[in-house]
């Protein structure tokens, strides 16, 4: 929930500093998470290096790539074409995009025992597309399409990197969700710097002193909070739960982007809206009850059989969550 929260800001930055092309402010964003974390990291630098091979260096500019350069310029596009409604719209289908990507994994629960949760999500995301496409377009159809695609595209950038991401996670032990966090900005902030000659030949355009201060200020905030903070909480939470249930979690970015776009534009929900907040708490706490449940079979079943290899690892993970 917290990095969902941190991560509703992102949408909102779009808006705020539409002066700037989604380039430029991916740029910005991603030069101040790699700083910040190379200042963060820079004490326990060589222990840290020590742990990482060519592999896991190549991994993370990978995840660097496509989870956060490519999916954010993809996203600014999205917002600023289309809007947050509908943007929100096709974000909101990364709950069922993960979910099914997980359900793959070994361990995970089976489709079936999360049908209940993955439709209410499903029905939060008709509830939001149909207020979208009640809402009278302001940019014409042209934009709107652009949007539209622009937000597919970031979906399944996100979808990759919530997937892949996880699985790194739990095949590196030894590295703290910290740490990883911290690499990966490093990793990303090194490959932004290869646009900042591309953002300059695109955004020509001459802006004023107070532009360049609310895009460095919006910036540093993102990476603080959403990067930084954010990314630490949701690796955290990575380690701590399956991938099923991971995959739920992203709903709570939809649900406060969208909490965080009624405040900007000072209004109330309307009951589509609303109803589409209903589906969203329904969802997680189906996803969440139906985890709770076979993990107390599967403690049931190993006391029961006495298996010490199950017993073990229940202990293990409640001494991880603890």
């Amino acid at each position: 929930m917290g990095a969902g929260a941190l991560w509703g800001f992102v949408f909102l930055a779009p808006e705020l500093i539409r002066a700037f092309s989604p380039l430029t402010l991916t740029i910005a964003r991603y030069l101040a998470y790699g700083g910040i974390s190379a200042l963060l990291l820079a004490p326990r630098w060589h222990d840290v290096l020590t742990r990482l091979s060519r592999r896991e260096w190549l991994g993370l500019a990978r995840l660097g790539l496509v989870g956060n350069l490519l999916y954010y310029i993809l996203l600014s596009l999205a917002v600023q074409n289309c809007g947050i409604a509908m943007t929100s719209l096709v974000m909101g289908f990364l709950p069922v995009v993960v979910t099914v990507a997980g359900s793959r994994e070994h361990g995970a629960l089976p489709l079936r025992r999360l049908a209940p949760s993955l439709a209410l999500c499903g029905g939060s995301a008709i509830c939001i597309g149909q207020q979208a496409l009640a809402t009278r377009a302001t940019g014409g159809a042209d934009h709107n399409l652009t949007g539209l695609l622009c937000a597919v595209g970031a979906l399944v950038s996100w979808a990759w990197y919530g997937v892949t991401n996880s699985r790194w996670l739990s095949r590196l032990p030894h590295v703290t969700a910290h740490d990883w966090s911290l690499l990966t900005g490093i990793a990303t902030g090194a490959l932004t710097l290869a646009l900042v000659p591309v953002a300059a030949m695109v955004d020509k355009a001459d802006h004023a002193s107070p532009d360049w201060f609310r895009l460095v200020g919006t910036s540093a905030g993102l990476a603080l909070s959403a990067s930084i903070v954010g990314n630490m909480l949701w690796n955290r939470m990575s380690r701590l739960l399956p991938l099923t249930l991971v995959g739920q979690m992203i709903l709570f970015e939809t649900l406060f982007a969208l909490l965080y776009a009624f405040v900007w534009e000072r209004r109330l929900p309307t009951w589509l809206e609303a109803a589409a907040f209903a589906f969203v708490s329904l969802s997680v706490v189906s996803c969440v009850a139906a985890h709770a449940r076979n993990s107390a079979k599967g403690d049931r079943d190993g006391s029961e059989r006495g298996d010490p290899a199950k017993l073990t690892g229940t202990l293990k993970k409640c001494s991880e969550t603890r």
